[in-house]
């Protein structure tokens, strides 16, 4: 059996790769050759080229046909269409942010996104509402229409080796630095799904085995449990044997945790029943073993400071701007505390609990 994974060298990748050769396929990765990784091994057969365009997808793969395409990287639209006739089955992977609401919180009434999130939830409809979002459902849709039976899955933050944003970056280099202050908005209590690299592998791979029962689906996927941001600061902390103290900041004033907190505040939490009915999905890596695993990873993979990565991260680790930051609202918040020590309303439960029988109320006039 021959399979053809476009991309293969990202954090589920190797993963998906490394899971058809154990299923009997013989692998070929479709990529464009940047960069090159040890977890692919020598028997897979690699095409460099462009996946982006329809001209260099079809320069690529010629003629040839595959009796699975396993489409996680380029444009997925081109790639399906590219396919057409040439391929037994097309499982696809997209991204959440097809979802009204996702980028535009407002767009929904109450603003946000429903908890959780349910793969029948309101897409983003057109263009003008937002073009980013609408060209990912209608990549959806071109998918659909191109392939029948395929499978499609919409990822969350992807987090493990090889991730060409990975904001645990942003805590890890921090306490590395010596900081032992972790600027976090709203406290941290923010809940974003996320997805370790072997654990979204796992949910595509269970497609590959069940093709009637996937066939012509749309999966949400992620990990059994999500973690808010502070318990994610709080797990890499302990596993770099690190106190650390998180600071509450409004999330207008946490500038610094914008990358942590992928630039919003509203809960984005997706709801996963139907990949685990349908295809019997459960975490292959528990999710807090899985940023154990992170961790240790970038720990020994540093990103360079200032390079490329840390470019993509948009975080200027401005320690000097956080210091100031924290000491300000920290001063006014010791200012506001005669205010904001004020007890209002009752210092009891409002539930009447009589002492003695046949009373009307108790010994608090409830």
């Amino acid at each position: 059996m021959q399979a053809l994974v476009v991309g293969g060298t990202g954090p589920t990748g190797p993963f998906i790769v490394n899971g058809l050769r154990d299923r009997g396929y013989h692998v070929t990765i479709f990529h464009r050759g940047t960069h090159e990784i040890p977890e692919i091994p020598e028997d897979v057969e690699h095409i460099h080229g462009d996946p982006h365009f329809r001209e260099t997808i079809d320069a690529a793969i010629g003629s040839r046909s595959f009796d699975l395409v396993v489409a996680t990287y380029g444009r997925i639209r081109h790639v399906a269409e590219a396919m057409i006739g040439r391929t037994g089955r097309f499982v696809a992977v997209g991204g959440f942010a097809t979802y009204r609401g996702f980028i535009q919180p407002s767009d929904l009434t109450p603003a946000g996104l429903p908890i959780p999130v349910r793969e029948d939830a309101a897409l983003v409809a057109t263009e003008e509402e937002q073009r980013f979002s609408w060209l990912m459902a209608s990549t959806e849709e071109a998918v659909m229409k191109a392939h029948p039976g395929a499978a499609m899955f919409r990822y969350p933050y992807v987090y493990g080796p090889y991730q060409l944003v990975p904001r645990e970056w942003c805590v890890i280099r921090r306490i590395l630095d010596g900081r032992r202050q972790i600027v976090l908005p709203d406290a941290g209590l923010a809940l974003l799904t996320h997805g370790y690299a072997e654990n979204l592998a796992h949910g595509v791979l269970l497609a590959v085995d069940q093709p009637e029962v996937s066939a012509g689906q749309i999966y949400n996927c992620g990990d059994d449990r999500q973690l808010s941001l502070a318990q994610i600061v709080e797990l890499i902390a302990h596993t770099l044997d690190r106190e650390i103290e998180i600071i509450n900041l409004p999330h207008q004033l946490a500038f610094s945790a914008g990358p942590l907190a992928l630039g919003g505040h509203h809960h984005t939490l997706l709801d996963l029943t139907k990949i685990r009915n349908q295809l019997g999905y459960r975490d292959v890596v528990p999710a807090e073993e899985a940023l154990v695993r992170t961790t240790r990873w970038y720990v020994e993979h540093p990103p360079e400071p200032g390079g490329e990565i840390e470019e993509r991260l948009g975080d200027p680790f401005d320690y000097a701007a956080e210091d100031e930051l924290i000491g300000r609202f920290q001063a006014a918040m010791s200012e506001l505390a005669p205010v904001a020590g004020r007890r209002i309303g009752l210092d009891h439960h409002p539930y009447p609990h009589p002492t003695e029988a046949g009373l009307d109320r108790d010994h608090r006039n409830r």
